[in-house]
């Protein structure tokens, strides 16, 4: 009877609750105690107000409940325990850190979705680079779900094995590291000297490429760090929210289908393998022809636009904002943001006492309009200022102060120093 009452309480609490659990929450007094308990631990330094805060704290949960006994996850309320938040540098939230023993080890700059920090810091653990004895060894590394490198070396007092643990120790928290010292393991791919395999990830396996590729040139980190680079993704990689950044700085073709590397990896390769030459051929044409029109979320560009401060959208933001002859001051804002509005009336004034310049309004939020090199506000409003190129506009609010005239911004072609002191404004939120 009592076992069945226990069972029974234990299923009131939602996995949500439980997960909850399973994230440490440190403050002032107990932070240096409880930290040195753990080998390694990942710190989210958070407000309770702070929107991007909420947001990741389901995931940061998930998480945590997944590397559970590997690897523990905490969290500070920085506006309850200031001190610790101090100590650490936290000047903005959430931020996340790298503890090992209780010592700050690195800042965490990975993912933030919950697979996503599960594989980040499930690499934080262990060797820098696994050492394999054995046939059985090797091929249980490399059946993962991400590609692995493994270096075949000669003997433990190799040189190269020596340059390869360093670049391992380097990089180990975007790749998977292995080795061995005994060059027979290599026989099945062609090993006859010291050389590094680089092993795709099996679900991903192509008739069009192969799954092994070998670097046997003078191994250092650089030239391994640009081996990998240059063929771990292959001819068709998989797009996911972790590696979206590394993949898009060059041209990417991209196919958008349903994919289930988890449970389907037969139908979510189907497509994959799969290519209509002709047809792919006559579209890559038009692409380098600068025939394609890019496809760009914009609200429609306004018909009338005489006000003081223009509103801008991303179908017209290359015309108005990047525009070499002009200086602009730009806003993005929600409308739904109680911040905006009050920055309303101060920026129109502002707009309709400095001349000869442009002040753009743009709404960012919800993404409305997706902007080529814009990453997003933090927070809004938020107020970049323009000489050309968007992408070498400065921001303006420091330490979540507004102020865009209190210390001026000096345009090229016009000393706004110039104005009477009445036109300066200092707006905070």
């Amino acid at each position: 009877m009592a076992a069945a009452v226990t069972l029974a309480l234990l299923a009131c609490f939602p996995a949500a609750v439980l997960s909850r659990r399973d994230v440490l929450e440190l403050g002032d007094e107990d932070f240096d105690y409880l930290a040195t308990e753990h080998e390694t631990m990942l710190v989210k330094f958070y407000a309770p107000w702070c929107g991007h805060c909420k947001k990741l704290s389901p995931d940061f949960e998930k998480a945590a409940t997944r590397l559970k006994g590997t690897v523990q996850l905490a969290k500070v309320d920085c506006t309850a325990h200031s001190e610790t938040c101090g100590r650490f540098g936290v000047s903005g939230y959430p931020t996340l850190k790298i503890f090992r023993n209780g010592k700050e080890s690195a800042p965490y700059d990975g993912p933030r979705s919950a697979e996503g920090i599960y594989q980040y810091m499930k690499k934080q653990t262990g060797p820098d680079s696994v050492q394999l004895q054995t046939e059985e060894d090797l091929q249980t590394f490399i059946d993962n779900y991400d590609a692995s490198i493994v270096g075949v070396f000669a003997g433990a007092d190799s040189s190269p094995l020596s340059e390869f643990l360093r670049a391992a120790a380097l990089l180990r928290e975007q790749f998977r590291f292995a080795h061995t010292v005994d060059l027979k393991l290599g026989d099945k791919y062609g090993v006859t000297s010291e050389c590094v395999l680089l092993f795709r990830p099996p679900r991903l396996a192509s008739k069009f490429e192969d799954s092994v590729v070998a670097f046997r040139d003078h191994l250092t980190i650089g030239s391994l760090r640009r081996f990998i680079r240059d063929h771990i993704n292959g001819l068709c990689p998989h797009l996911t929210m972790e590696n979206r950044d590394r993949l898009r700085v060059r041209d990417l073709l991209t196919a958008f289908y349903d994919l289930d590397y988890h449970h389907n990896i037969r139908g979510s390769n189907y497509w994959r393998n799969r290519r209509d030459g002709l047809s792919l051929e006559r579209f890559l044409e038009d692409y380098f022809a600068g025939r394609l029109k890019r496809y760009i979320k914009s609200e429609a560009v306004p018909e009338r636009n005489a006000a003081a401060v223009k509103v801008v959208v991303a179908e017209s933001f290359d015309e108005v904002v990047n525009n070499p002859e002009k200086d602009v001051l730009i806003q993005f804002y929600s409308r739904s943001c109680p911040h905006c509005k009050k920055l309303e009336p101060v920026y129109r004034e502002l707009a309709e006492t400095v001349p000869h310049h442009l002040f753009c309004s743009g709404e960012e939020k919800g993404r409305a309009n997706q902007i080529r090199g814009w990453a997003g506000a933090e927070r809004l409003p938020e107020v970049p200022t323009e000489r050309g190129e968007f992408e070498s506009g400065e921001r303006r609010g420091e330490g979540r102060t507004l102020t865009p005239l209190h210390r001026p911004i000096r345009f090229p072609r016009y000393d706004i120093t110039s104005l009477p002191a009445e036109s300066f404004y200092s707006f905070s939120y």
